[in-house]
């Protein structure tokens, strides 16, 4: 079965993550999927709209643990970090369907999409700090102009989840509809944007992200090298032996 399902029709691609039994946890070749996914679509004239997708139990629990300690990423041309830069300066509008919880980057990815949808049993959580690591796609620049710092600090500082509620609040999603109806409104407003011109589309867009796309993109190179240090460092070794041997980590001596 493959983890990343790919299909285009009516100008619109639609990525679903498809590894529920691991919670739709991503691996590289995953990440390398998805990456692969964005260049085809971007290049593709057929291809006018993309819709990012989970199951409507879980969107994704983050990157898969095993797989991440096995072969993190060394560099900024890992599949993780080509799958960001892709997603942040993509042209074309995406659309995200989020149910269920949403962990890391299943939240960050979040970020660089245009508009979200989201199941009313949707829980958002940036645990990077828990886990003896730094944030990544930019969300330490786009977290706290998207909430304000203090509830940034909780979010990226505490690692403390937030609902959909919070998240149409502070404006990181368009609307909370049933889990079951999520991924249907996705592709209905992905097919409204697929029927509009191609040009305007894409000026347009271009013109809202102009202003901070130096700074995103400067941003996530930063983030990527202070991560792939830290996932070397003790406290992210701890972090990361305590939750494959199934225990609280000891941060005591970091």
């Amino acid at each position: 079965m493959t983890d990343i399902l790919s299909h285009t029709e009516a100008g619109v691609m639609t990525l679903t993550l498809n590894r529920v039994v691991k919670k739709n946890s991503l691996t590289i070749a995953m990440y390398a999927a998805l990456a692969d996914a964005l260049a085809q679509a971007g290049t593709d004239s057929a291809v006018r709209a993309v819709v990012i997708q989970g199951h409507e139990t879980i969107f994704s629990a983050g990157n898969d643990i095993a797989d991440f300690l096995n072969a993190p990423p060394a560099t900024l041309d890992s599949p993780v970090f080509r799958f960001l830069r892709g997603i942040s300066a993509f042209a074309k509008p995406i659309v995200a369907s989020v149910c269920g919880p949403a962990v890391g980057i299943g939240t960050t990815l979040l970020l660089h999409c245009d508009l979200v949808y989201a199941g009313d049993n949707a829980a958002f959580s940036l645990p990077f700090v828990n886990l003896g690591v730094c944030p990544e796609a930019a969300s330490s620049l786009l977290v706290p102009q998207l909430m304000g710092y203090p509830r940034a600090a909780e979010a990226l500082l505490l690692g403390e989840p937030f609902m959909a509620e919070t998240a149409l609040e502070i404006g990181m999603i368009n609307r909370i509809v049933p889990p079951a109806e999520a991924n249907a409104l996705a592709q209905r407003q992905a097919l409204k944007l697929a029927s509009k011109p191609m040009s305007s589309l894409l000026e347009t867009k271009r013109l809202m992200k102009k202003t901070q796309g130096a700074a995103v993109a400067e941003r996530m190179d930063e983030e990527a090298l202070s991560f792939g240090r830290m996932m070397r460092e003790p406290a992210a070794r701890e972090a990361f032996s305590a939750f494959m041997e199934k225990r609280r980590p000891d941060f005591s001596s970091f």
